[in-house]
Formats: C-alpha cells, structure tokens, sequence
C-alpha cells in the first residue's frame, strides 16, 4: 500500500525524517506503508525518577572496600616488587596521588598493621614496610591467578576494545580501567607475554599511543549468550531481547514510565559489538543500545560495579550519548547508584539477584575477598593495642600514685619521730 504526495509535501517529510527519508520515500512521492515501520521511536516519557536508597546494595561489601582496596594493592606490589620484599617509606611517600591514596602514605600503611609490617631501618632509624605472612601468602594466590587466566583477562580487555567506535582505546583510558577489569597494573608492560598477535599498538590524533584490536570472529554479548542458552534468539540480528528487571522494595514507576518500559523491551536489541553509525541518537533504539554497553561493560568487570565518573570517561571512544547518567536514571530496575565512600557507584543489579549463573564468575574475586577480610584484621589489631595502651597508663599511673603515698607516708613517720625526741 502506498500514499502520494504532491513535490512539497514529500520534501518536508524528508527534512523530518533526516537521513532515513531516502530509503522510505521513492522518486515520485510515493510513501510505503510497510515502511514506516523501520522509522526509529522516538516515544521516551521524560519524568524525573526519585532516587531509593536500597541497604542491599550499600552494603555489598566487595564493591564498597573496593575504593580502599585499590591502594593497598598497588602498595603491595611496590613492596612484593622490591628485591629485598621490603621498602622505606621514603620509595613512596611522595607516590600518593599516583597510587590513589586518600591520606600521608605512611598513616595510611599503619591502618592496616594485618597487611603492612613497619619496623626500624638499617640506617637513619628510618621507618620501613614489609608485608605480613599471610598478606605474602595472599600475593603469591594473586600471582598464580593471573598466571593461569592470563587467556581469560586478555578476552575481557579485548571485548572492552571492540565496543569502541573504531576498536582501538588509548592507553590511558585502559590504564584506568585496569583495575576494574582486573589487570595488573604491569600488564601493559610486558606485551609478549599477556597480548596475542590481535592486538597492535598505534597511535591516534595528537599522538595519543593506544591499543587496537583486530575483529576476527563474531562476539556474542552476555545478554545474547545467555538469551541462546534460554532459546530465545538464535545469533541473527535486530532480534529482540528483553533486559532482566530487579526493583528495589518500594520503587514503582509511573504508569506511563511503566508503559514506555513495556515498549523499549520489545525493540530490537543492538549488539555492542554491532556497528551504530546508522542509528539516531535521539531514539529509543540508540538508548536501548546505550544500555547494552552499559550491562555488557559491567558484566566485564571483577565486581559488576564501577564509580561513575570512570564510565564518563568512555563516552567519546564508545560513541555514548553527552548525557549517559541519565540512563543509570532512566533504569533503576537495571542499575543501582549508591553514594558510599563519597562517591558515586553504578552496580549492575542483576549480577546480585538470587540467580547468578548469568555471569561467569571474575577469576580475581576471590584473591580480592581475601584481601578484603584480612583488612578487617587490621581493625581488631587495632582496637587491641589502644586498650593495652590504656591498660599501660592506667598502670603506671597506679605506680606513680602509690609511690607518691609511700613517699607522703614515710615523711609522716619522720616528722612524727622528731616532735616525740
């Protein structure tokens, strides 16, 4: 079935349909019905969700000693590194920034006395940092790991790299993803031995030096993965698959969010890995894609979770929209913010839900939960010393006062003998 239209109508419904006009309308004005149906939606309602907080998700703890997890690793390793397995605080005192320490180095290292053992030094009683037994005992796990899933970190580093517009991320934005993708901060250095010959360092705009990947095969996303298992899909393309949903206790959305939700589930699912230069930004299909990324980056990452401000700086590379927080907005059944810590986490919820076979567990997991309770020993060890410390004043308060009275009483006695003669 077709519609015509006189020269100037067809020309304002090419000016309103932008680049897909062409395609839609032929040369002499005639307007398929069918096609329409190829138009991307553009029917998003734009109300403001309120933030809930949820206590489950706050009080993961994985995600949320994370934040301090990070430095205590790259201390470690300045020590673990070091050929005598141990260093002066004076090799990283100065390093704090860099290693994303919140406070003076050395305060920092005696919190946590289970990990970090400080002694005198050789020379100008300097103080010096080793690790404990069981911090080097958790060291060498960690090294083991990353000997025998070097396949499996190289696959998520590469899946990262073929989300990008061009499959190539400078090595900076790498470098600051490492620690979520559960690299080791050296890996970059030895090419040889972690990146296979698909990978290829080349240098971008400015000079910029960056990592490129060569696509070699098709790369199924975890939502299509899991979607195949289930016989929902079978591997074609612009086939619609809903995203899991998990509301917090107490969220609703408004009817027409609700109603808008039960459309956008119904669209076509877009690969990240699919090229998106044919899509508007604008319409529901782009966003649909947009959150894709966002589930398949976080799905990628040892704790399913990230702070924010790191995503942001994906924007430009992965071809994501100016305004991609208002997604974590837009889908709270899919993303949770939480604002621990003094700053702002995106969790995927679905990697928390009862049913976790949706993801294949991060080799490095468990090495960080080690990590993680050996830190809560610090706490203890702590406390501990405070109340000896309290026990030894009060202590030698007590021997103070009693040779004060020993002393009053004996002059007592003195003074007495001499009014008796």
């Amino acid at each position: 079935m077709f519609f015509v239209f006189n020269k100037p109508a067809v020309k304002t419904i090419k000016k309103l349909l932008g680049r897909f006009g062409e395609s839609i309308i032929s040369f002499d004005g005639k307007v398929s019905v069918n096609s329409f149906l190829h138009i991307q939606r553009y029917s998003y309602v734009n109300v403001y969700m309120k933030w809930k907080n949820d206590s489950y998700y706050d009080s993961i703890e994985d995600i949320h000693q994370s934040i301090l997890l990070k430095p205590i690793i790259a201390l470690k390793n300045c020590i673990a590194r070091n050929p005598n397995e141990c260093i002066p605080i004076s090799d990283v005192s100065k390093r704090g920034l860099q290693l994303d320490v919140p406070m003076k180095v050395a305060r920092f290292m005696r919190q946590y006395p289970s990990i970090f053992e400080e002694f005198t030094g050789p020379q100008y009683n300097l103080p010096w940092f080793r690790l404990t037994p069981e911090a080097a005992e958790i060291d060498k796990d960690e090294k083991r790991v990353y000997k025998d899933c070097r396949e499996d970190l190289q696959s998520r580093l590469k899946k990262m790299i073929l989300m990008t517009r061009e499959n190539v991320l400078p090595l900076k934005i790498i470098q600051g993803m490492q620690w979520y993708l559960g690299l080791p901060d050296d890996f970059l250095q030895y090419p040889e031995r972690n990146l296979d010959d698909s990978f290829k360092f080349v240098e971008m705009e400015g000079g910029l030096k960056a990592l490129a990947v060569e696509r070699r095969e098709k790369i199924f996303s975890v939502m299509e993965e899991n979607a195949m298992k289930k016989g929902l899909i079978f591997g074609g393309t612009m086939e619609a698959i809903e995203f899991p949903l998990f509301p917090s206790k107490g969220l609703r959305l408004r009817t027409k969010i609700q109603n808008w939700l039960d459309e956008f589930q119904k669209l076509p699912y877009i690969s990240p890995y699919d090229d998106f230069s044919n899509l508007d930004p604008n319409s529901d299909i782009a966003e649909k894609r947009l959150i894709g990324v966002l589930h398949e980056l976080l799905s990628l990452f040892v704790e399913h979770s990230a702070e924010r401000k790191k995503l942001f700086c994906l924007k430009k590379y992965f071809g994501l929209p100016q305004k991609m927080h208002r997604a974590f907005e837009r889908h709270p059944h899919m993303f949770y913010l939480s604002f621990r810590n003094n700053t702002c986490s995106v969790i995927l919820k679905e990697a928390y839900s009862f049913d976790r076979s949706a993801f294949q567990k991060h080799p490095l997991l468990g090495v960080r939960k080690k990590y993680i309770k050996l830190m809560k020993k610090s706490q203890v060890i702590l406390k501990n010393r405070r109340v000896n410390n309290r026990f030894s004043k009060s202590s030698s308060k007590q021997d103070l006062d009693s040779d004060n009275v020993d002393k009053e009483e004996h002059e007592i006695a003195a003074c007495s003998a001499e009014q008796v003669v």
